[in-house]
């Protein structure tokens, strides 16, 4: 059952991320060791601690979707990511997201406690996932994805990054839609860092406008730590990327967005309540002219 602090109106949502894989850019092998073995209590730790620092939700997942990274199979996903779901359930306040493609982790993840499915491919690597969603009345997070993350960075190209991107993910609303899923359960995601370049990726954070009035669907944005940040601010360890990560997400929320993905909830915090009386002061000048 949809929780009621999930995407409100009026607020930017912090999604915490907790990734439970050997290979994820930026914190991969942290709970889950090159031979797989998963360690359940880390993880509980780690997502319970993100709850602490103000994450409204927690984002699990269970296969890397960086660029280049090699698929897993179900049940291997299955494995790092129902457990601790479960465990999560108990042990953090918060609603739980599966980060998934599948629709045999999903369906596994909301059996273990998860309300949220956050699929980065728009349904197009299975479209059951809205089906899904409407069934079990759970929050679908739509992203934008052109092929796969093994993939999706060989020379990406675009004429009008932004209004192709909202014009695909209105392709995945409207599978969404056709399932049952009603529009206060869903969410877009315009995909920064899948399949962009450093320019698309710009482009499509300072015309999120565009987007969410193309749409008018709450936005989710995800810079935190990605290669492109690191380019411009010059840091190539991921874990030097937070005042990068800070930036580009103060502008993602000034230019519109609704929800933040982020491994830094605690900066995140602070980064969207100072970009959000920005934006509400711009409007209201606005209004006031």
């Amino acid at each position: 059952m949809n929780d009621e602090r999930q995407f409100r109106e009026g607020r930017v949502t912090l999604v915490g991320i907790l990734n439970l894989t050997p290979d994820s850019f930026s914190d991969g092998g942290r709970f889950v060791s090159s031979e797989g073995l998963l360690d359940g209590a880390a993880a509980v730790d780690a997502g319970c601690a993100l709850v602490r620092d103000g994450a409204d939700v927690l984002d699990v997942g269970g296969e890397s979707t960086r660029p280049g990274a090699a698929a897993v199979s179900v049940g291997e996903e299955i494995r790092r990511t129902a457990p601790a779901l479960e465990a999560l359930a108990k042990a953090c306040d918060a609603p739980l997201s599966i980060d998934t493609r599948r629709f045999e982790v999903a369906e596994a993840a909301l059996e273990a406690g998860a309300t949220i499915l956050n699929d980065v491919s728009g349904l197009r690597h299975d479209p059951r996932l809205a089906e899904l969603a409407a069934r079990a009345e759970a929050t679908l997070i739509v992203g934008h994805l052109r092929g796969e993350p093994a993939t999706m960075q060989r020379a990406p190209r675009f004429e009008d990054v932004v209004s192709e991107v909202a014009a695909e993910l209105a392709d995945s609303v409207a599978i969404a839609r056709a399932a049952g899923v009603p529009d206060e359960r869903i969410v877009v995601d315009p995909g920064i860092g899948f399949g962009k370049t450093l320019e698309h990726n710009l482009a499509l954070l300072t015309r999120l406008g565009e987007i969410r009035e193309a749409l008018g669907l709450p936005i989710l944005v995800g810079t935190s730590r990605k290669s492109f940040l690191g380019r411009l601010g010059g840091a190539e360890v991921p874990g030097d990327r937070g005042a990068a990560t800070q930036a580009a997400d103060a502008i993602a929320v000034y230019q519109g967005a609704d929800a933040l993905r982020v491994h830094d909830v605690a900066a995140a915090a602070q980064t969207a309540r100072v970009a959000s009386a920005l934006r509400a002061a711009r409007d209201a000048g606005e209004g006031g002219s």
